[in-house]
């Protein structure tokens, strides 16, 4: 029976990747990118926000890894101890601001990237576009639907163009899934079965920073969940139409047994399981520590401080324009990280159980079961990609400054429809468990909603 079943993999990966390839789609967002391909010139970028996402992802790993592609012009921030160590960090030598306009202004990048926090996004990406130049943002693109119809103006208005880094649509696990999905080895979907867990080192760091609260990051619908709507968005390649959702805060915050401001100097350290010393990370210490002073910005937040006010655990309906109904969840606590997904379709079922860094499930592969109605099962396992979020770091960043012409076979690159569409599938949670009441992502922002998720 193994052998069998070996033999028909391999017959079913030949079909799929053959009626595939030929599709080579190109986003529109590649073509816009290619505007860059100027022999014997770099790529000159700017960046604004200067945390570790910012630093790392889009900072040293870009400068270390495409220098004969770009060179970065500029940095900035709020914070001038931060600015000046995310400078050497990084390793470049361009002059830093504390005024973004100023930046602009004087540096004249060709592409601004914003990593500064989320309620923010739309006044940098609102900037750059009008200045004349296109953007990369971090996602979610913004936290509410006043901020995205801006963001989305400005770039009518202004003709350029905004990349929005969904960097999990690039690991293979879920490209793979895309591929599955596309060539109907299921027949039509019909629904989805979604639930992300967040385990207690990974999920509560979230509470300890500025994503505790509402006003900066818009929940962990918005935040978090943003990457999970988004590859749903582009699996059932369909837009959103009606958003149901549950959440509350039952673990975190003022549910703890106590509390304080920050890990150090907490009188409940030996008896706390969140204990965390921030200190005992030299980069950390450097980047944050040494540079309160100039924001009050505590990195090391208490998990329990009463200021909290986002939901530590939510459930989402989702119905889509293509017929399909999903249910999501989002736990924040789980002694494990990873997901469970599974696909409904009219001729089967493809479903995966993801588990991410666990000490007891070391391995190299992710695996993806499809079962046909009334037929075999197959188990199909996709190598890992090196780097971070499962590869999708790397061929995420190949795509914008390596090869910007290259094929876009899965639609990986993503643009503002795809921020937007992921990011109000998040506020529209939001707002019905505000309201208590379904709610229409048609009513949100004045993007015409469509069957297929390509748009008008």
């Amino acid at each position: 029976m193994k052998s069998k079943l070996l033999q028909s993999r391999r017959d079913f990966i030949a079909k799929t990747g053959g009626a595939l390839a030929g599709s080579m789609f190109i986003h529109p967002v590649a073509q816009a990118l290619s505007i860059f391909d100027r022999p014997g010139e770099k790529m000159k970028l700017a960046l604004v926000g200067t945390g570790v996402r910012g630093l790392a992802m889009w900072g040293r790993e870009v400068v270390r890894a495409y220098q004969n592609q770009i060179e970065f012009v500029g940095l900035a921030d709020k914070n001038e101890g931060r600015l000046a160590y995310g400078k050497s960090y990084m390793g470049v030598s361009c002059p830093t601001f504390l005024d973004t306009d100023k930046m602009l202004s004087e540096t004249k990048p060709d592409v601004l990237i914003v990593t500064t926090m989320d309620s923010t996004h739309h006044e940098f990406i609102v900037k750059g576009l009008m200045a004349g130049m296109n953007v990369i943002s971090e996602k979610p693109m913004t936290t509410d639907e006043q901020k995205m119809q801006a963001i989305l103006d400005a770039e009518r208005k202004s003709g350029k163009k905004l990349i929005v880094t969904f960097n999990y649509r690039y690991s293979p696990h879920r490209q793979k899934l895309y591929e599955l999905l596309r060539a109907g080895e299921i027949g039509d979907i019909t629904s989805v079965d979604f639930h992300w867990y967040l385990d207690t080192s990974h999920g509560a760091d979230y509470f300890r920073r500025w994503h505790g609260h509402r006003e900066f990051g818009g929940t962990l619908l918005v935040h978090k969940s943003t990457h999970h709507f988004d590859l749903l968005n582009w699996w059932l390649d369909s837009d959103p139409e009606e958003v149901f959702a549950y959440g509350s805060l039952e673990f975190y915050g003022k549910n703890g047994p106590f509390r304080s401001t920050t890990c150090r100097g907490c009188p409940h350290a030996n008896k706390c399981d969140f204990y965390w010393d921030i200190t005992k990370s030299d980069h950390l210490t450097k980047l944050y520590v040494d540079n309160e002073k100039y924001d009050g910005y505590h990195r090391d937040g208490c998990v329990f401080r009463e200021s909290i006010d986002i939901y530590d655990k939510m459930a989402v309906q989702i119905k889509y324009k293509n017929k399909v109904q999903v249910s999501y969840s989002l736990t924040t606590y789980s002694p494990y990280e990873g997901y469970r997904i599974a696909f409904n379709g009219t001729k089967g079922r493809l479903e995966a159980w993801i588990k991410e860094s666990q000490p007891w499930d070391e391995k190299n592969e992710d695996e993806i079961v499809l079962v046909k109605n009334f037929g075999e099962r197959y188990l199909i396992t996709v190598p890992q990609g090196g780097g971070g979020h499962g590869g999708g770091d790397t061929r995420l960043k190949d795509k914008l400054f390596l090869d910007t012409n290259a094929p876009d076979p899965w639609r990986q690159s993503a643009g503002s429809r795809d921020g937007a569409m992921s990011c109000l599938v998040g506020i529209a949670a939001r707002k019905s468990i505000e309201e208590g009441k379904p709610i229409k992502v048609q009513d949100l922002t004045d993007i015409p909603l469509a069957v297929s998720g390509r748009g008008a």
